[in-house]
């Protein structure tokens, strides 16, 4: 568990709450989507809204999840070269926002990256240094072109070809979770699904939600930033998050299509703030894979949508507009 508690890179640090009535905070844990979840909620029925959020996360992540037998993503992986698979909705918002995360990021964001990343193993115990050969195999296998997506069905042209959704389903399903909890009536909630954080409203006492952005230089709730939002994402990705060491090199799971390695740049950590988490999600995986240059140049021709960099020197770069949340 304390291992897990080291994902949530983007820290809640500030909630006032009252005991009764409307403005009563109601909070719950998971461990769903392979991360710890927190939902934080005021007002509304907070307890029933819980339960409807927490069954919608075990729902989408029964559609969604590559590694539930029966589940979209995994249907697509294990039909691959076979046959196409009929897609629930859910599945088809996501690989839209894919391959516009594709387009956007120059090819840096790529959903066929999945056998590089059943390769390399980074997040669990198998982790390890592959060798050249199988990164050079598993880079063949890395195509866009070839995964055919239309309508309602989506098919891998080739054998041993795979998908991985994982740099933006979080982000898609905290939206959702969103929508659920907006319906049920609550007045403000935070969202935390192991990082991805998405706040509704604002606080009972009608200040912005403060949320802590994770030090990568230190150990967790050691904070290089706070924002302060409402209505809003705050996603961060950083090779911290999940990597392994070996002969003395540090191996990281943000993983370069291109090159089938993780990718090596100077960038510690990434946060985007946007209005939609899938968007957030999708945009903190390219900003770092792209590099400051050009990730700074996609943020700042996305609307409502701002950026934080932090440098391995310490250095740290902002979109024109960040400093609105500071």
């Amino acid at each position: 568990m304390k291992k897990l508690l080291i994902l949530l890179v983007a820290i809640v640090i500030s909630i006032t709450a009252c005991s009764t009535g409307s403005d009563a905070e109601v909070s719950r844990n998971s461990f769903n989507l392979g991360t710890v979840i927190s939902l934080t909620v005021y007002g509304g029925q907070e307890e029933n809204s819980l339960d409807a959020a927490f069954e919608e996360i075990v729902r989408l992540e029964a559609i969604l999840s590559k590694k539930i037998e029966g589940s979209d993503i995994y249907k697509i992986n294990n039909n691959a070269g076979a046959e196409k698979v009929e897609l629930q909705p859910e599945t088809m918002v996501i690989l839209a926002k894919s391959l516009e995360n594709y387009e956007k990021s120059n090819g840096y964001f790529d959903i066929t990256i999945g056998p590089l990343v059943d390769l390399w193993k980074i997040g669990t115990e198998e982790a390890a240094l592959p060798g050249s050969d199988a990164i050079e195999s598993a880079l063949e296998l890395i195509n866009i072109e070839k995964f055919d997506f239309c309508g309602n069905t989506a098919f891998l042209t080739e054998p041993l070809m795979s998908i991985d959704t994982g740099g933006i389903a979080k982000g898609f399903i905290a939206d959702r979770i969103a929508e659920i909890l907006k319906n049920e009536g609550c007045s403000g909630a935070i969202i935390n699904l192991g990082g991805n954080v998405l706040t509704l409203g604002n606080k009972p006492d009608g200040s912005k939600w403060k949320i802590g952005i994770q030090d990568p230089f230190k150990s967790t709730g050691n904070y290089m930033e706070i924002v302060k939002v409402d209505e809003m994402s705050v996603v961060t990705s950083g090779p911290y998050e999940r990597n392994f060491e070996e002969d003395g090199v540090l191996y990281h799971h943000i993983l370069d299509p291109f090159t089938g390695y993780p990718v090596v740049n100077n960038i510690a950590g990434v946060t985007i703030i946007s209005e939609q988490s899938i968007d957030g999600d999708g945009l903190s995986t390219s900003v770092f894979a792209m590099g400051v240059e050009e990730g700074l140049a996609l943020i700042e021709k996305t609307d409502n949508t701002e950026c934080y960099i932090v440098l391995d020197d310490g250095t740290i770069i902002m979109s024109t507009g960040f400093s609105d949340y500071q």
